[in-house]
């Protein structure tokens, strides 16, 4: 039987810049407007790896999170979301991939949120706690290369028609087709650059970096606080005018948009399903907003509910995932779709990712505008290779040509901040 951890939350005074404590090969980041948590340094207490098999993922996860939590002693008088014991988390897309979905708990974090900073040390029973951290400098700045992977424009649409072919058969409502880019950056690159930049471009976004999962997702699953849930739905997208006029006009258009408007709907309706029996007092907004971002406009609409069953953000995560937003509806006859029509393994693209504290709250993202980077593959010396995502949600009367612009538009955040 694995000995139990040891974790002692502390106030402390901090600098602004939580991302200079993490690790420059392998961050650990969780990051909004400046405030959230970070992993200092490489070393973790515990590490959680659950491969394809006979069962859920996120339930294996949830079991070994429950293990985790119920054999640790905690000593935290800051008692807020995100001190204590806490675990960072990506999961796969698809129960099917190759790849792996994560847990970690690291040694040391550093949080800070609505003015309180805090340190968290977890060690095994018996061990010496973690030294105090030190920032450490930001590495010199570097630039990655990028190129077609194995879904290029043409592929991309006609894949989207082969969708549309679908959807007028009747099969699916709904799809999500994504592509994929790939390429590398040099060796010994400071991966910090990356969530810094990411998350100072587009400051409303959940900047993420687990396992060398990095993003800068707009998209939150859902947020666990004191038995409160909220949940953000988008869907239905445009790119944001040149000018003041044809921006507004671009939002009107948005707003306006019957085909757009269908998908989100088919979105919200996903989202407030999965939630139901978990919950009371279940609230959506009475129409979509228009969300802002510095690239795109979002059809978006807010959810508000009360935890009735006493279920963790990971339990709901996994409740909602995977969401029409990023599948399609029905749920099952999309992702069956989405394996013949994208010639790639998605991986943890798409999925949910986030951290859970031991009261069983957290906060969770799909992972989108993001990149899967190949740390510790290869020698010291070797580039490290990456594959990103980009993907549109294909209804009646979606043009390939626009789908193909639309996920062009959706590249840019982290296209730009790897150049």
């Amino acid at each position: 039987m694995t000995a139990g951890l040891v974790v002692e939350t502390r106030e402390i005074d901090l600098g602004d810049d939580l991302l200079a404590y993490a690790d420059p090969a392998g961050p650990l980041a969780w990051l909004r407007r400046g405030d959230g948590i970070v992993a200092v340094g490489p070393e973790t207490a515990r590490v959680v790896r659950v491969a394809a098999g006979a069962e859920m993922r996120a339930a294996a996860l949830g079991r070994a999170w429950d293990a985790i939590r119920s054999s640790a002693v905690v000593d935290d008088p800051v008692r807020h979301p995100g001190t204590g014991l806490v675990a960072f988390a990506a999961l796969v897309f698809d129960e099917g991939s190759s790849a792996d979905s994560v847990l970690v708990v690291p040694r040391t974090v550093i949080g800070r949120h609505n003015g309180r900073t805090w340190i968290t040390r977890i060690h095994d029973e018996g061990a010496a706690p973690a030294e105090d951290p030190a920032p450490t400098a930001f590495g010199p700045h570097w630039a990655g290369t990028l190129g077609p992977g194995a879904q290029t424009a043409q592929g991309y649409q006609s894949s989207v028609r082969a969708a549309l072919a679908g959807i007028a058969e009747g099969r699916y409502g709904k799809v999500v087709l994504a592509r994929d880019l790939v390429g590398t950056v040099p060796a010994g690159s400071d991966l910090r650059r990356l969530v810094r930049a990411l998350s100072t471009e587009y400051p409303d976004t959940w900047a993420f970096a687990v396992d060398g999962l990095i993003g800068a997702s707009p998209e939150t699953l859902v947020t666990v606080q004191d038995g409160v849930v909220t949940a953000r739905v988008l869907a239905g997208t445009t790119a944001r005018g040149a000018d003041a006029v044809t921006d507004a006009r671009a939002a009107a258009g948005l707003a306006d948009s019957p085909k757009d408007n269908d998908e989100h709907a088919f979105a919200v309706r996903s989202v407030v399903a999965a939630l139901a029996p978990h919950t009371r007092a279940l609230e959506a907004d009475g129409g979509p907003f228009i969300l802002e971002l510095p690239n795109l406009f979002h059809l978006a609409t807010d959810v508000r509910a009360e935890l009735s069953d006493g279920a963790s953000a990971l339990d709901l995560a996994a409740a909602l995932h995977p969401t029409a937003a990023v599948a399609g509806t029905p749920t099952d006859v999309a992702i069956a779709a989405i394996r013949e029509l994208e010639p790639f393994d998605r991986g943890r693209y798409a999925g949910p990712v986030g951290w859970i504290d031991a009261h069983g709250n957290g906060e969770w993202a799909i992972a989108l505008r993001c990149a899967q980077f190949g740390i510790g593959e290869g020698g010291s010396a070797d580039p490290i290779r990456l594959t990103a995502y980009a993907g549109a949600g294909i209804v009646a009367g979606s043009d390939p040509e626009a789908e193909l612009l639309e996920t062009r538009v959706k590249f840019r955040p982290i296209v730009d901040a790897l150049a």
